[in-house]
């Protein structure tokens, strides 16, 4: 018979983004508070400049045991913001989001103009 947890359920049933990182001596997890591991806020954060290079971005939910690859899905979010909100990011995080949409973002494309 499983032993009732200590932890309250409700902690580990939900959604846990974090997001793997190229550090000058190697590739390493970000270190995150708890209450910043949620979708919004991880896209925010690369957004905002929180994280330098970021390489990878994985989800999962420690109680409905499953995990997966979420970078792409937060690559075409960022793009999307990029595109939409006229943003300015780093080069590592463009990198980050032509990596994983294959297509370039934050590039005007330019009109021939027309004489009249």
């Amino acid at each position: 018979m499983k032993s009732p947890s200590m932890v309250p359920n409700d902690r580990f049933d939900r959604t846990i983004y974090l997001v793997l990182e190229d550090f000058s001596s190697g590739a390493a997890w970000r270190e995150t508070d708890e209450n910043r591991t949620d979708y919004r806020t991880v896209v925010d954060d690369l957004l905002t400049g929180q994280y330098d290079s970021p390489l990878r971005v994985v989800a999962f939910n420690p109680w409905r045991g499953w995990s997966r690859d979420a970078s792409e899905d937060v690559a075409e979010e960022l793009a999307q913001r990029v595109d939409f909100q006229d943003r300015e990011v780093s080069e590592p995080v463009r990198e980050f989001i032509e990596n994983f949409t294959g297509r370039k973002v934050g590039l005007q494309l330019l009109l021939p103009l027309r004489e009249f």
